[in-house]
This record gives structure tokens, C-alpha cells and sequence, in this order.
């Protein structure tokens, strides 16, 4: 049975723990950039879902991250879904992204609306893992806004029953759901509203089931989670300490 190890991070666009962006070097992103390129390799995942990760951005460094990141991590596949794109003299394109060490398929990204700048929105990918079939869904929720999580929420149930109907006669599982949520588990928000829909999908288990992600100096929150279908068994969770964003990266292990 193949054993898959996942982790699901907002990199907060390489700026550390930089309040304000746009202050930090393009020397100083780097530096970051590889030290979470590091830390990736040290704990070996298979899948790396990312969010807050950015393409050519003026406040970044106008380089790729996400290349930066595969070369200096060692994987084979990527994958970018970019949620806000503006051209011009402060351009900016950053997004969500995957990083795997096995084949990416079938991606689509899905943008929740239209702004050129904070927008959110999630990226579909299907990783082939010895000739079975997962999918999985990067999403990022909208930070302020309840009403506006909620809405973006309907529209991702929407799409994952097309998705579902279309497509489930050849997944091994149902998606994979994993990003930063914006909200905890514990109010009647976008993350309890998740649960409920993906009943309809069968019994799904949402991680890390105690401790914070948010903000990483001293986690109180916890705002990134990975939820996962019954076919995934001997899970574990860890929430990994470290200042490299302003958020903790979640990392789970699983059969299926």
C-alpha cells in the first residue's frame, strides 16, 4: 500500500516574517526561498501545496518563485494556478501552487473574482501515483470576510460536484482538500461549512485536529488545514514550527 506524504503552506510570497511586502530584497527572498526549499527536502514530501506564491511580481523580486523553489527543492513536477495578475510598472502574479514528485494531470485553476490584487481562489491538479488517479484542491479563502468565504465556498462545492461527476469513475478517492482556510474550525465559517458538503462525498477528516499554524511566532490560530477521505488511513498530522512565513506548514502522512 503506497504510503503519501503531503504539506500544505502559505509562504507568505518569500517575505518571512517582513510585515509589510515589498520591503524585503530580492537578495533577501532568495535567501528565504531557499531556506524553505531546505526545509522542504528535509521532510520529504511527496506533494508540496502551496498559497501566497508568486510568479514575476515588482514586490517580490519579479522572478518565479515556484521555479526557484522546484530547482532548489529537487522536484520533478509543478504546477501554478495564479489568482491575481496585473501587467504594467508595479506588476504583480501570484497565486497557489503544487510541487510533486510525481506527475501532475488534468489542472485547472479557479479564481473566485476579478480583483488585479488580493483575489483568492483554488487550483485542481490530478497526481498520477503509480498508474492511480488523486486529486487534489489548493485553495485559498478570502482573509477578512465571512460573506465573502462563504461565497467563495459555494462556489467550490459547485464546481467539485461537476468535478465529482464527471471524473469520480476514475479517481482512486475523492479530492484531497487542503490551503489556508482564514478561518478555524470552531465558528460557523467557510472551514465547519466545507465539512458538511463533503459528506456528500463520503467521510472526510479534517487535519491538524489540535495546536495553531497562525501566526507562526507564537500560533494561536489554527487557519490551514487538510481534509482528507476514508480511503486514507494511518494519518499523521504535524503542525511544523518554524519563522520562514507567517504561517506554520501542516504536514500529513497517509495509506490509501
Amino acid at each position: 500500500m503506497p504510503r503519501l506524504r503531503l504539506v500544505t503552506f502559505n509562504i507568505a510570497h518569500g517575505r518571512g516574517l517582513t510585515p509589510i511586502q515589498g520591503l524585503t530584497s530580492p537578495r533577501k527572498l532568495r535567501v528565504n526561498l531557499r531556506k524553505i526549499a531546505a526545509m522542504i527536502e528535509k521532510i520529504a514530501p511527496d506533494v508540496v501545496a502551496m498559497q501566497e506564491i508568486d510568479e514575476r511580481s515588482r514586490w517580490s523580486g519579479n522572478f518565479d518563485h515556484l521555479d526557484y523553489l522546484r530547482v532548489h527543492a529537487r522536484f520533478a513536477h509543478s504546477a501554478f494556478g495564479i489568482n491575481n495578475r496585473r501587467e504594467g510598472l508595479l506588476n504583480l502574479c501570484y497565486g497557489n501552487a503544487l510541487l510533486s514528485h510525481h506527475r501532475l494531470e488534468a489542472m485547472e485553476t479557479v479564481v473566485f473574482g476579478r480583483r488585479k490584487v488580493g483575489e483568492k481562489g483554488f487550483l485542481f491538479a490530478e497526481m498520477n501515483l503509480g498508474g492511480k488517479c488523486i486529486p487534489f484542491v489548493n485553495l485559498h479563502f478570502h482573509a477578512a470576510s465571512k460573506v465573502q468565504r462563504l461565497k467563495q465556498l459555494d462556489l467550490l462545492v459547485h464546481w467539485l460536484r461537476d468535478k465529482q461527476r464527471l471524473n469520480a469513475s476514475r479517481w482512486a478517492m475523492p479530492p484531497i482538500i487542503c490551503g489556508d482556510f482564514n478561518n478555524p474550525h470552531t465558528r460557523d465559517d467557510a472551514t465547519v461549512a466545507l465539512m458538511s458538503h463533503l459528506t456528500d462525498y463520503g467521510d472526510y477528516t479534517m487535519y491538524p485536529q489540535s495546536g495553531g499554524t497562525f501566526p507562526s511566532p507564537m500560533p494561536r490560530r489554527r487557519l490551514d488545514f487538510v481534509f482528507l477521505p476514508h480511503q486514507c488511513s494511518g494519518v499523521t498530522c504535524t503542525i511544523l514550527r518554524t519563522l520562514l512565513s507567517d504561517h506554520c506548514p501542516v504536514l500529513v502522512e497517509f495509506d490509501f
